[in-house]
């Protein structure tokens, strides 16, 4: 009776709890800092920051890739915090905090700043991100229907965020320098924190978000409670953090196993072969039905790393290619990375009724069929962009209708894969490791940076030519874009191909 008094008394807006739409337009603020940066950061790291070097597309791929890996596996640890110690509203008050001082800190052009700002960011999304999506769940009682259209509201801010914030940061990098782009993500970020503060100050969350106790904040460590401890070591990993990025360079010589390495590939190394141990003795001491079902969701969760390892590239090679390859009439190179949001936005309530009738007509196909086909769509919209080059005009530019045509494919294949994976993964994973399959499947988008990065540096140019362009970058690309087009649709045939056997391990999950 009294869970059900507690979601009684909450305020409500348009049929939903009203804490939704302060946490819709917290998000949105975020995302627009979070992708706004983005969409500057790999032009700024070979334009700036390594502008002065031969291998500067090297050091912008792996220094990409360590910092979007980082920017991930911190939602695990942060999560962990916030449940322990902190709590959701702490907890996403410290990340937006931190956040914004790192999107500060990047609008000062110095080569320190910039590590210890990428740091900064990586540690406050760990706190931020995954407390802000839990904090919507629980504004829901358990089995309402309205939870998913909440949730759908929820994300639709987070595209809005992800498709205005490269556009309006873009644009103020290309016109006035690219310190205003930076302080605009940081205002944005700063904007998301007051929305929330305003609905703390309204009472909408309720007593929602609080610590564990207040027992647990004021249990002292080395002498220091721990709500203040938590912030302060916080504050301090940054710098370390800092040192992990700057460490962009392999650690062996050429022939060595250390070649193409640095501190983050194997730090990720080693958390990937500790998993996989770990998942191997559960599998060992579980059942057969529970054998089944772990084996399908490892799998979904590893083809979901391919898939993002790919769409990741949005952010670097992609964005490269639009600045050196792409005529651009429209938008400038970190403008394009709008255009996937652009098409979630449009596509994602036809994709969800097209889903919906077939569901009716008992034709929606299984989790297995989706992820064959998201796969297949994004390996055709890589080999659009592998086949531009035939349209390219006298200065190596191809029409900027193929890289349009590439994020429309990739976002409808996003749609196929990424809603349908997160519910499985809870479905498919025995109640007892639940959390850590969880941890695993956010883990899968930290490992996707390293594909990422892999993919960078195989398509890195070698030069400090600030004209670069022409037709050798392009047979660069499009020759890369055509290897990751056949992996991407083996890969899709290769699940099609395996469905029904997957199907058979699924048993009653959908």
């Amino acid at each position: 009776m009294e869970a059900k008094n507690e979601f009684a008394d909450q305020q409500q807006m348009f049929g939903h709890p009203k804490g939704l739409f302060y946490l819709f337009f917290a998000e949105l603020w975020e995302r627009f800092s979070f992708y706004g940066m983005r969409a500057l950061l790999t032009l700024y790291m070979v334009q700036v920051i390594f502008e002065a070097l031969a291998e500067r597309d090297y050091a912008t791929a792996a220094v990409y890739a360590s910092y979007g890996s980082l920017v991930y596996a911190s939602t695990v640890i942060g999560g962990q915090i916030s449940d322990k110690i902190l709590g959701m509203r702490n907890s996403i008050f410290l990340g937006g905090i931190l956040m914004a001082i790192g999107h500060f800190v990047l609008a000062i052009e110095n080569n320190i700043a910039f590590f210890l700002a990428l740091a900064f960011i990586i540690v406050g999304n760990g706190f931020f991100k995954p407390n802000i999506s839990t904090f919507v769940g629980t504004l829901y009682p358990y089995g309402d229907p309205k939870k998913d259209s909440g949730f759908t509201i929820f994300y639709m801010g987070i595209n809005i965020g992800g498709w205005v914030a490269p556009l309006l940061c873009g644009w103020l990098a290309y016109e006035y320098g690219w310190h205003y782009g930076f302080g605009l993500a940081g205002i944005g970020m700063l904007t998301g924190l007051l929305f929330f503060w305003s609905g703390i100050r309204k009472n909408v969350f309720g007593d929602r978000g609080l610590p564990p106790n207040e027992q647990v904040m004021d249990k002292k460590v080395l002498g220091i409670r721990q709500g203040t401890l938590v912030p302060l070591l916080a504050v301090l990993s940054a710098p370390l953090i800092a040192f992990l990025l700057s460490s962009y360079k392999a650690l062996g010589d050429e022939g060595s196993f250390f070649e193409d390495q640095n501190i983050v590939n194997i730090i990720f190394k080693l958390i990937g072969i500790s998993i996989l141990i770990y998942l191997g003795s559960i599998m060992v001491k579980a059942t057969v039905d529970e054998r089944k079902k772990l084996i399908v969701a490892v799998l979904i969760t590893f083809f979901m790393t391919i898939f993002w390892g790919f769409h990741e590239l949005s952010g670097s090679v992609i964005t490269l290619f639009a600045a050196r390859n792409v005529e651009l009439t429209l938008m400038s190179a970190a403008q394009t990375n709008s255009l996937n949001s652009m098409f979630i936005i449009i596509l994602a309530i036809p994709i969800s009724m097209m889903w919906t009738y077939l569901s009716k007509n008992g034709k929606n196909p299984r989790t297995p069929y989706k992820f064959g086909l998201g796969l297949l769509f994004a390996g055709i919209s890589f080999y659009v962009l592998s086949i531009s080059g035939a349209s390219a005009n006298e200065n190596g530019l191809v029409p900027f209708a193929y890289l349009l045509l590439m994020y429309f494919l990739l976002s409808v294949g996003e749609l196929f894969m990424s809603p349908v994976g997160l519910s499985k993964i809870t479905d498919l994973s025995p109640k007892r490791i639940v959390a850590f399959m969880m941890g695993v499947w956010f883990l899968s988008s930290a490992f996707a940076f390293q594909v990422v990065g892999f993919i960078g540096k195989q398509l890195a140019i070698e030069s400090t030519d600030k004209n670069i362009g022409g037709f050798e970058t392009l047979a660069v690309y499009t020759d890369g874009f055509m290897l990751i087009a056949k992996y991407s649709i083996g890969a899709g045939i290769l699940v099609l191909l395996a469905s029904p056997l997957i199907k058979k391990l699924m048993g009653n999950v959908h």
